[in-house]
């Protein structure tokens, strides 16, 4: 499997530089954005669409790796109250095991006892 892997992101990697080599050109052209807001204006820098690329990559990243962090956590933290809850049944399993065993059986309900 770790053979797969290890081809299939040669493989990605490969066609990203055959890409990245057919449109050098249209990566290498610069381009400026515009905010224009009643309160706000601004205008970027000069930047290659590489770099924006690379940029919008960067924080897809960095924003995946943010969300996961906090999914962890979540899932930690309903890990860690299940398992509490897990305990809490095991003890009650364990206390209804234990119980005395008597010789009457308390399945059925007596004529007697129902019509008081």
């Amino acid at each position: 499997m770790k053979q797969v892997k290890a081809i299939a992101g040669i493989l990605l990697m490969l066609v990203v530089i055959i890409i990245a080599v057919q449109n050098f050109r249209a990566f290498s052209t610069t381009v400026k954005f515009h905010v224009d807001l009643l309160f706000f204006n601004w205008e970027s820098p000069p930047m290659s669409l590489y770099l924006v690329a690379i940029l919008t990559f960067l924080i897809g990243v960095f924003l995946a790796g943010i969300y996961g962090i906090v999914e962890r956590f979540r899932l930690k933290n309903e890990l860690r109250q299940l398992n509490s809850i897990l305990k809490e049944k095991d003890k009650e399993l364990n206390s209804l095991r234990n119980l005395p065993v008597t010789g009457e059986d308390v399945s059925v309900v007596k004529s007697s006892d129902a019509g008081s």
